[in-house]
C-alpha cells in the first residue's frame, strides 16, 4: 500500500510594486516589516504577497501540492503543519482524504482550535491530498467530485486599484472592452463615497454591467441597510460583507431589509461556522475561500448552500494559483456557481509561478486540465520561500 512519506512546507514572500488594492492613502497606517493597516476596513495587509505551500510525497514518489491563505505571518500555519500535522500524517494512506481531514479537525477541537490559523494549515494539507488523489487515479478533482460540468466559469473583476474615481472608471471600462461584464468595487478604498462610486461606475459601464460592492464589514446593521438602499437605484447586484463577521443577527437583519442579494463568508472556514448563518438566514450568496476552507470543507459548504437555495460565488485571495485552481475545480463540478471572483492584480501577476493551462480572459476562467489540480508550482515560485531558522 502506498503511504505518505514526507510533508514539506514553503512560506512564500513575493514582492509587489504596488500594495494589494492600490497605493497607501491618508487613512492607512504603515507598520514595520512590510505590514500596514487599511483605514477603510481596519485590517492588516503586507506590501508583499504571502502564502504557504505544502508538498506531500508518497512512498511511491507521487507528489501533491496544496496552498493556504497567509496574507500575513505565513510562518504560523507552516509551523502548525510541521509540528502537528506532519507527525499525524506520516504513514497514512493518501487516498483517505476525508478521514484525514476529519481526524485533524477532531485532534484540536477540544484544544480550542477549530478555525483560524489551524484551519488554514488544514486547508493547505487537504488540497495537497486531493491533488495526490487525483494524480494517483488519473482524474481531475472535478471528475472525482462527480463530473466536470463546464470548461469555463464566468468571472467578475475584483478591485479597481486606482486613486481617483475617474481612473477607476477608466480601468473598469478597459476590462469591459476585454469582455468582462461584472465588477466589484471595495469600500476600503473609498469609505465615504459608496454612492458616488457606484454612480460613477454605472455611468461609465452602462446599464447592463453587473456591479458588486465589497462593504468590508465596516457598518452596523442599520447603517448597512441605509447604505445599500442608497445604492439600489443604481442596480447594485450584490452587497458583500455588510456588517462585522461575528454579527449574525446583524447579517440576518440586513438580508431581510434590502432587495439586493447579500453575500458573506470569505472569512469562514468550516460548515460548522456556516451552519448558524444558514439557519439565521444571513445571506443569499456564500463566498467560501478555498485557501481557508480546503477542498473538503469547500465542497460541504457548497452542498449546504444548495440545500438552502443559496448561490456560491467563491472568494479569491492572495496566492500563486494552487488554491485558485482547486476553487475552479470545485466550481466546475457544482450546479449553483454563477460566477467566480477574479483578483486580476494577483492572478495575472503570479500566474507564471504555476504550470498548466489555467487562465482568465474574455470574461471567463478556464478550468485547468489534467489530473488532480491541473497546476503545480514552478521552480521560480519556490525560490521565493523564506529562509526560516
Amino acid at each position: 500500500m502506498d503511504t505518505i512519506q514526507s510533508i514539506t512546507t514553503y512560506c512564500l514572500s513575493i514582492p509587489r510594486e504596488v500594495p494589494y488594492m492600490g497605493a497607501l492613502g491618508k487613512g492607512d497606517t504603515q507598520g514595520t516589516n512590510g505590514l500596514f493597516i487599511r483605514g477603510g476596513n481596519r485590517s492588516v495587509y503586507s506590501t508583499s504577497d504571502h502564502c504557504v505551500l505544502v508538498r506531500i510525497e508518497t512512498k511511491s514518489g507521487a507528489i501533491g501540492w496544496g496552498e493556504c491563505v497567509a496574507v500575513v505571518a505565513p510562518q504560523v500555519a507552516a509551523s502548525a503543519i510541521e509540528s502537528l500535522i506532519q507527525p499525524l500524517l506520516l504513514g497514512r494512506d493518501p487516498h483517505d482524504v476525508i478521514a484525514i481531514g476529519e481526524d485533524l479537525y477532531d485532534s484540536m477541537r477540544v484544544r480550542g482550535f477549530f478555525g483560524g490559523f489551524w484551519g488554514d494549515a488544514m486547508a493547505a494539507v487537504d488540497i495537497a491530498l486531493w491533488d495526490l488523489k487525483g494524480k494517483l487515479s488519473g482524474q481531475s478533482i472535478a471528475q472525482l467530485l462527480g463530473g466536470k460540468r463546464t470548461k469555463r466559469i464566468p468571472a467578475y473583476i475584483s478591485g479597481l486599484p486606482e486613486n481617483t474615481m475617474e481612473k477607476r472608471a477608466a480601468l473598469a471600462v478597459g476590462w469591459q472592452q476585454k469582455g468582462f461584464k461584472a465588477f466589484k468595487f471595495p469600500a476600503a478604498l473609498n469609505p465615504q463615497g459608496f454612492v458616488d462610486e457606484i454612480a460613477g461606475l454605472r455611468a461609465a459601464l452602462g446599464p447592463e454591467a453587473m456591479l458588486l460592492c465589497d462593504m468590508h464589514w465596516r457598518n452596523t446593521a442599520g447603517a448597512a441597510v441605509q447604505l445599500i438602499r442608497r445604492m439600489e437605484p443604481f442596480n447594485l447586484a450584490v452587497a458583500e460583507a455588510p456588517v462585522a463577521p461575528e454579527d449574525i443577527p446583524g447579517q440576518a437583519h440586513v438580508r431581510r431589509s434590502v432587495d439586493t442579494p447579500v453575500a458573506i463568508g470569505e472569512e469562514l472556514r468550516t460548515v460548522f461556522e456556516y451552519r448558524p448563518r444558514f439557519e439565521a438566514g444571513c445571506m443569499d450568496i456564500v463566498q467560501p475561500e478555498m485557501g481557508r476552507t480546503g477542498l473538503s470543507q469547500f465542497w460541504l459548504i457548497c452542498q449546504m448552500a444548495r440545500a438552502w437555495n443559496c448561490e456560491v460565488m467563491p472568494h479569491a485571495s492572495i496566492g500563486i494559483g494552487i488554491f485558485q485552481a482547486a476553487s475552479l475545480q470545485v466550481a466546475a463540478a457544482i450546479s449553483n456557481c454563477p460566477i467566480h471572483e477574479y483578483q486580476h492584480s494577483i492572478f495575472d501577476k503570479n500566474l507564471h509561478l504555476v504550470t498548466g493551462d489555467m487562465a482568465c480572459s474574455e470574461g471567463y476562467f478556464h478550468v485547468p486540465t489534467g489530473a488532480g489540480l491541473g497546476v503545480e508550482p514552478t521552480a521560480e515560485a519556490l525560490s521565493y520561500a523564506l529562509k526560516l531558522n
